[in-house]
């Protein structure tokens, strides 16, 4: 197996990291990437108002689930669990011995790759494993590259690949810090990554939650879940507003509950729970022990004690997932296009798309009956308000 192996400080982690490990991994064909963010690296301080230890982790983690790569990404919190200095050497024993028979790659930009034979035992580094530099700029080339190559091969018997990314983004986290502290959103940072870095008030940017442009609350929305989940949330939202202007309904409202409503999406049982214990979510018997109807609760709750939506956004979100009855205009919306955005697919999505435009309230009665009739094929409970939600529809049918 081929293991690449990228470490930085990653304070915090930016698009140029990412297309330098998509690159990486393409091009060596990996078969697996290690990300991992450093301790106290010993040829930098550490920056002052920068991320912690578990901060930098996390951005890491989002930024990993970003990457998009079809093979294993790993991001480990070995060099950050080490006392002292995080040196390169001490990481790549403990991989070895991990992975023994293994073939490791050593990922590195330009700046390291030029001083890697001025590292804390260089000799065991590429013995340990193959270097793979890649170059910011077209002025990291050949001409630049070649003769370290060549030396570090005759001086330590190093193998080495070198690659040269002239779209790569060229920049640094320091400049990054400072643009952030003084208000921008940098183009070069993930959307998800932002989204963190401004829900923890990181780098200087202590932005008031509660009152976010659309733009930064998608930002914080999609980076609590996972990439898979955001093409969802897009087309939730997308379906929320068309329908609110389609039934008179508000279409900021919509709009706001689309983006928040699956924010709680991922997180376990526990913590769901415990965010309930937090904020007087009273459930019922079967809601304690389904985690998958959770999330419309506390998601619910995020919206409002943290965002402050206003009650009928927070109560649309509460009711998204079951539906209850006597629901509100809003509520309707929010059900159903979550249940038929453009992502769907499943049999009769297309009659529901029709249906929803001519007669809402058949088009939410249609959802309800499918919904009961997919989760009772699969013998998962079905929970009373989706039946009670039904019967308040089809009463006097």
């Amino acid at each position: 197996m081929k293991i690449g192996i990228y470490g930085g400080t990653f304070d915090p982690i930016h698009r140029g990291h990412m297309a330098a490990a998509q690159t990486a991994a393409k091009l060596l064909k990996l078969d697996k990437l290690l990300l991992i963010p450093a301790g106290i690296p010993p040829h930098k301080h550490k920056s002052s108002g920068g991320a912690n230890s578990a901060q930098r982790l996390e951005m890491t983690s989002i930024a990993a689930d970003r990457l998009g790569l079809k093979i294993p990404v790993e991001v480990l919190d070995l060099e950050l669990k080490r006392e002292g200095k995080s040196y390169t050497s001490d990481t790549l024993r403990e991989l070895r011995k991990k992975y023994p028979q293994d073939e490791l790659w050593l990922l590195m930009g330009t700046d390291m790759f030029l001083t890697l034979q001025n590292w804390h035992e260089p000799k065991t580094i590429m013995k340990l494993a193959n270097i793979c530099a890649f170059g910011r700029t077209e002025s990291d080339g050949e001409e630049l590259f070649a003769p370290q190559r060549d030396y570090l091969a005759s001086e330590f018997g190093a193998i080495v690949t070198t690659i040269t990314l002239p779209s790569l983004v060229d920049t640094s986290s320091t400049q990054l810090r400072a643009r952030l502290a003084a208000g921008e959103r940098p183009e070069e940072l993930d959307e998800s990554v932002y989204g963190y870095i401004l829900r923890h008030g990181l780098y200087g940017t202590h932005v008031d939650l509660k009152h976010l442009g659309w733009e930064d609350l998608r930002a914080c929305s999609y980076s609590m879940i996972r990439a898979k989940r955001i093409p969802h949330v897009r087309g939730c939202e997308q379906e929320a507003v068309k329908l609110a202007r389609r039934w008179g309904e508000n279409e900021d409202d919509a709009r706001a509950a689309a983006i928040l409503h699956d924010c709680t999406k991922y997180l376990d049982l526990e913590e769901q729970l415990s965010l309930c214990r937090k904020y007087g979510i009273i459930l019922d018997d079967l809601e304690k022990v389904a985690v998958k109807l959770l999330h419309s609760k506390t998601g619910s709750a995020i919206a409002r004690y943290e965002y402050g939506m206003p009650d009928r956004v927070c109560e649309a979100i509460c009711w998204h997932t079951t539906g209850k009855p006597d629901m509100t205009k809003l509520e309707k919306i929010l059900y159903i296009a979550d249940y038929m955005e453009p992502t769907r697919d499943f049999d009769g999505v297309e009659k529901l798309r029709a249906l929803v435009y001519e007669d809402l309230d058949a088009a939410v009665r249609l959802g309800l009956e499918m919904s009961i009739e997919e989760l009772t094929e699969r013998g998962v409970p079905v929970h009373p308000n989706t039946v009670e939600a039904l019967r308040f529809l089809t009463k006097g049918e």
